[in-house]
């Protein structure tokens, strides 16, 4: 495991909500950029601490290693100047228990600063340079003390991933035939598809615990696809909205439209849903979830709809 600092600067928001690192491959001028070309060796499992704004408010864990990837779409008119190729790193953000002001600690972190390439001077101030920076792991451990979180668990645990079964292989076979497609495009769907990757990182990001059960330990959670793959565009199918994380039993009733929501969290159920099968899985009839977002609404209209056909 190796740990990484990286300066989000105008995209920090874009990327912690949506799990991911991205960078160009060169300066504009087309200048090699070593901060730039760190992107292709962080790896599984690393590190990484967010610092923007004079702060480092989320630490991440890395999910999937650097592929090549277009400049995200949400990052709108922000650096336009940046060439349009670039490197994308799945990362499963969190918030720090104690958000940390570098300056405010800069006699126990700027002796540990890399000599070169530093993310921050050693006044503590930012460097205007420095997009991701290795650190070493006396530096790590020290930030990871200083946020309170050197001994969370979520940062030494691997999600388990169920095996695809012959739907999924399908569609995954149906991916890898379509020439219309991007590289970078199938692999993100690719992973989406048996539950990994971006799509996860998004849907973990926005609701990072079961919606029924209030599950938190995401080795135990499903991100489930609200509108249904089969029936979703490909920017659908990794919409962090159209997605919502659950225990595997209630993912099971989800999937087959025998439980659907309003957007207010009013919880519906299919007619034919045994109140046994109720019963022993402690789901109650009058089950209201947390409200929705305004995003995840059209995705659950559409998911009300496939319900409503089922139960008529």
């Amino acid at each position: 495991m190796a740990f990484w600092w990286v300066n989000h600067k105008q995209t920090r928001d874009h990327e912690v909500s949506g799990g991911y690192l991205w960078s160009p491959m060169r300066n504009a001028n087309g200048a090699f950029n070593q901060t730039y070309e760190n992107m292709k060796y962080v790896r599984p499992g690393d590190i990484v601490f967010s610092y923007a704004n004079g702060r480092i408010g989320a630490v991440g864990q890395v999910v999937d290693a650097a592929t090549a990837s277009p400049k995200p779409t949400e990052f709108g008119n922000v650096g336009d100047y940046w060439s349009d190729d670039g490197w994308l790193v799945s990362v499963y953000f969190s918030p720090a228990p104690s958000p940390l002001r570098p300056k405010e600690h800069i006699g126990t972190i700027a002796p540990l600063l890399p000599s070169k390439y530093s993310p921050i001077q050693k006044n503590g101030d930012g460097n205007q340079g420095c997009y991701l920076a290795g650190v070493s792991d006396a530096l790590g451990h020290t930030l990871l003390a200083l946020l309170g979180v050197e001994a969370q668990p979520e940062f030494t645990q691997q999600v388990a991933v169920a095996q695809p079964n012959a739907q999924v292989l399908e569609d995954l076979h149906r991916i890898e035939g379509d020439p219309s497609i991007p590289e970078t495009q199938r692999i993100q769907l690719t992973k989406a598809r048996v539950g990994q990757g971006l799509f996860r990182n998004r849907v973990m990001t926005l609701d990072p615990r079961c919606r029924v059960t209030g599950v938190e330990d995401a080795r135990l959670l499903i991100a489930s696809h609200i509108k249904p793959w089969r029936d979703s565009t490909n920017s659908e199918r990794i919409n962090g909205f159209n997605g919502i994380m659950l225990s595997p039993h209630v993912d099971a009733l989800f999937d087959e439209r025998l439980i659907s929501f309003e957007d207010d969290g009013r919880m519906l159920m299919h007619p034919g849903l045994s109140n046994d099968v109720l019963s022993r899985w402690s789901i109650s009839t009058s089950t209201k979830v947390e409200h929705f977002r305004p995003e995840q609404s059209a995705f659950l209209h559409h998911h009300r709809a496939a319900f409503a056909a089922k139960a008529s």
